[in-house]
C-alpha cells in the first residue's frame, strides 16, 4: 500500500471512530437524564441473563426461521469482525494480509470459514428483504414504520448485501493474484473455501485489472464498515451492541409485579407522621411527579429499553389490544421514546441545557386512547426478544394521566370512589356486604 493510501487509511479511520465516539457519549447522556433506578443485585443472574438472550438469543427461537436467518446474521456481524481487525491493521501498517505469515495454514481455514459466514449473511438478508418488501409480513408492516423506520430496515440489509459481496469479490480478486509475475505483494495462501471456486470469473484479466478490482473492493468495503459504524446510532440496529447491557439490566422481579410509588408511599408517612415531612426538618420540599409525563420521568432503564428496542414488532404482533384493531402498539411506545428522547438531547445540544419547548411523551407522542388500550396483560415484555418492557412505560405514563391530570374513565372514577368510602371497589359498605349472611341459617 502506498503511503498516500496509508495516511488517507489513517485520517478516514480515525474521523470514523470521532464521530462514532461522539454520537454514543451523547446517547448515554441522554439515557442518564432518567430517573436513578438500582439494578445492580444478583449479578450472577444478570450475566446468565446476558448470556442466554443477547449472545445465546434464546427468545429468538419461539419463532424459529427468522430466528436461524437472524443467527447467520449476527454470526456474521460478529465472527468477521475478525477479518475487519486484519484490514484495520493493514491500512494502518501499510501491508498486505499482515496474518497470513504468522498463522500459516490456519490462515486459509479461517478466511474460508468467513467466506462462508458471509455467503449466509449475504443469502439471509435478500431473505429479509423480500419477507419485508414482497411477502410484507404483518408485523414489519404495521403503520408505525412508514417512512424512515420502513427505509432503515431496508437500508441495513442492503448494506450487509453490499458489504458480503465486495468482501468475497476482493478474495476471488486476491486468489487470483496469488503467484502472478508483478503481484508479489499477495501473499500465496491454501485456497480460500468459496472464492477459489469462482477464480474462473476473473481469468484472462491483467494483474493491473485485478489489482485494481481488489483495491476497490478492499478500500469500499472499509469505507463501508466506517459508514456502517456511524450510522448504527442513529438506526434501530444499534441493538446488535445495546442488547447486552440492556439484558444484563433487566428487572428481575416475577413478571407483572407491579412497582410501588415512593412519592405515594412518603405522602402518606408524611400524612400519619407530619414531624418527618421536609417542612418540619427544616429541608426543601422535593419537586414530585407522580408517574411519569416526559422521558425525564422515566428510568434510565426505560431509556436505555427505547434504545435498544429492534423494532422487530413481536411485542405488537403478540398484543390482544392491537389484535382487536385498538391503537396501542408496545413497538409504537418504544419507538416514540426514543424519538421524544433524541429531541430532548438536541435542544439541549443547542441550548446547552434543556429548554422548555413546550412538548411531553404523554400526548404530544403518545395519547390517552392508546394508554388506555393497554390490559397490562404482560404479553409485550413476555415477547420481547432483548426484554425490553413496554408495559412499564405504560404504566407510568397512565399514573400520571391518573394521579396529576386526574384523567381516568368513568368506570375506574367509581371504582376509586368507592374504594376510598367503602375500602372495596363495589358500592357497598362492609355491613351491607355481609347482609346477605343473615338469612342463612
Amino acid at each position: 500500500m502506498h503511503v498516500a493510501q496509508q495516511i488517507l487509511f489513517i485520517i478516514t479511520a480515525i474521523a470514523a471512530i470521532y464521530m462514532f465516539t461522539k454520537k454514543v457519549t451523547a446517547m448515554r447522556r441522554n439515557i442518564m437524564l432518567g430517573r436513578k433506578e438500582d439494578l445492580s443485585d444478583n449479578k450472577g443472574q444478570r450475566w446468565k441473563n446476558m448470556t442466554l438472550l443477547a449472545l445465546g438469543q434464546k427468545k429468538m427461537f419461539k419463532k424459529p426461521i427468522p430466528a436461524l436467518l437472524h443467527l447467520a446474521v449476527y454470526a456474521g456481524f460478529i465472527i468477521i469482525n475478525a477479518e475487519i481487525l486484519e484490514i484495520f491493521l493493514d491500512g494502518i501498517l501499510g501491508v498486505h494480509r499482515l496474518f497470513a505469515p504468522v498463522l500459516g495454514g490456519l490462515y486459509a481455514v479461517l478466511i474460508g470459514f468467513f467466506e462462508v459466514l458471509a455467503v449466509l449473511v449475504l443469502v439471509s438478508c435478500l431473505i429479509f428483504l423480500v419477507r419485508r418488501n414482497i411477502l410484507k409480513v404483518r408485523r414489519l408492516n404495521m403503520p408505525e414504520l412508514k417512512g424512515w423506520p420502513r427505509e432503515d430496515a431496508n437500508l441495513i440489509l442492503i448494506t450487509e448485501v453490499i458489504l458480503m459481496s465486495l468482501f468475497l469479490i476482493m478474495n476471488t480478486a486476491d486468489q487470483t493474484l496469488q503467484g502472478q509475475p508483478g503481484a508479489e505483494h499477495y501473499i500465496v495462501t491454501v485456497p480460500f473455501w468459496v472464492t477459489h471456486h469462482f477464480k474462473s470469473a476473473f481469468s484472462g484479466m491483467s494483474v493491473s485489472s485485478l489489482i485494481g478490482i481488489e483495491r476497490t473492493c478492499w478500500w469500499l468495503h472499509i469505507i463501508g464498515v466506517f459508514f456502517f459504524l456511524n450510522y448504527l446510532p442513529y438506526s434501530k440496529h444499534f441493538h446488535i451492541i445495546l442488547a447486552f447491557p440492556n439484558a444484563y439490566y433487566s428487572k428481575l422481579i416475577p413478571q407483572g409485579e407491579a412497582s410501588n410509588m415512593p412519592e405515594i408511599q412518603n405522602e402518606v408517612l408524611y400524612m400519619m407522621e407530619p414531624d418527618k415531612a421536609p417542612a418540619a426538618i427544616g429541608a426543601e420540599p422535593e419537586h414530585k411527579r407522580f408517574g411519569a409525563k416526559d422521558v425525564t420521568d422515566l428510568s434510565w432503564k426505560n431509556l436505555l429499553d427505547a434504545y435498544s428496542c429492534t423494532e422487530c414488532g413481536r411485542c405488537t404482533d403478540a398484543c390482544p389490544a392491537n389484535m382487536t384493531g385498538k391503537k396501542l402498539s408496545p413497538r409504537k411506545i418504544m419507538m416514540d421514546t426514543r424519538d421524544r428522547l433524541e429531541e430532548v438531547g438536541k435542544n439541549i445540544d443547542i441550548n446547552k441545557e434543556f429548554k422548555d419547548d413546550g412538548k411531553s411523551l404523554l400526548n404530544d407522542y403518545i395519547t390517552v386512547e392508546e394508554l388506555r388500550a393497554c390490559t397490562t396483560c404482560q404479553a409485550c415484555v413476555e415477547a420481547c426478544p432483548v426484554t425490553i418492557d413496554p408495559l412499564s412505560i405504560i404504566m407510568q405514563l397512565r399514573r400520571n394521566l391518573v394521579m396529576e391530570d386526574s384523567n381516568a374513565p368513568q368506570e375506574w372514577n367509581l371504582m376509586f370512589g368507592n374504594i376510598e368510602n367503602n375500602m372495596a371497589p363495589w358500592k357497598f359498605s362492609p355491613d351491607d356486604r355481609d347482609a346477605w349472611t343473615q338469612d342463612v341459617a
